[in-house]
């Protein structure tokens, strides 16, 4: 079960501002995240907490396809993205690299600023703890399950060849 505040954004919130492109001559997620989100709210890296949750509308992620946008996102401390709906690479990436993503249009709608929630990956359950409220979303089969709680697709992978 993944609990946080929610931190809110709109729609078509794309990859040159959850990590500009002028930062892309780092991989160090640590310095990613110093960056993250400072175009589209510059105060992301003083108010983000660790458990935090993203909550944005329609085609989070759009723009180019580099994995730094969901590894600054992790490594800022966001637990977890609810949106309406990812741009396909974007939610590709961001499952390679182990950052629980769910589409959810209403929960993702309804949900403020601030707001509890919490999110039960193995259910597709979203509770606003803060109205009480409860949304459905579509859970991820079991593997991808593993994979995101693992830490992603090279974890997932490393585990399984020590079998």
């Amino acid at each position: 079960m993944i609990k946080g505040r929610a931190i809110k954004y709109g729609n078509n919130v794309d990859t040159d501002v959850i990590i500009p492109a002028r930062y892309l001559n780092t991989t160090d997620p640590k310095e990613l995240a110093v960056h993250c989100m400072e175009d589209l709210d510059p105060e992301f890296k003083n108010k983000v907490r660790p458990g935090d949750i993203i909550v944005a509308g329609v085609n989070f992620g759009c723009g180019s396809s580099r994995e730094h946008a969901p590894i600054a996102i992790k490594a800022s401390g966001i637990s977890c993205v609810i949106a309406e709906t990812f741009a396909r690479i974007f939610f590709r990436n961001a499952i390679n690299i182990g950052l629980p993503i769910v589409e959810c249009p209403e929960a993702a709608r309804d949900i403020k600023d601030g707001d509890q929630v919490a999110v039960d990956l193995a259910t597709g359950e979203i509770t606003n703890l803060t109205t009480g409220k409860v949304y459905k979303a579509s859970p991820f089969p079991p593997f991808m399950q593993e994979l995101i709680k693992l830490g992603g697709l090279v974890e997932y992978v490393r585990e399984r060849m020590e079998v």
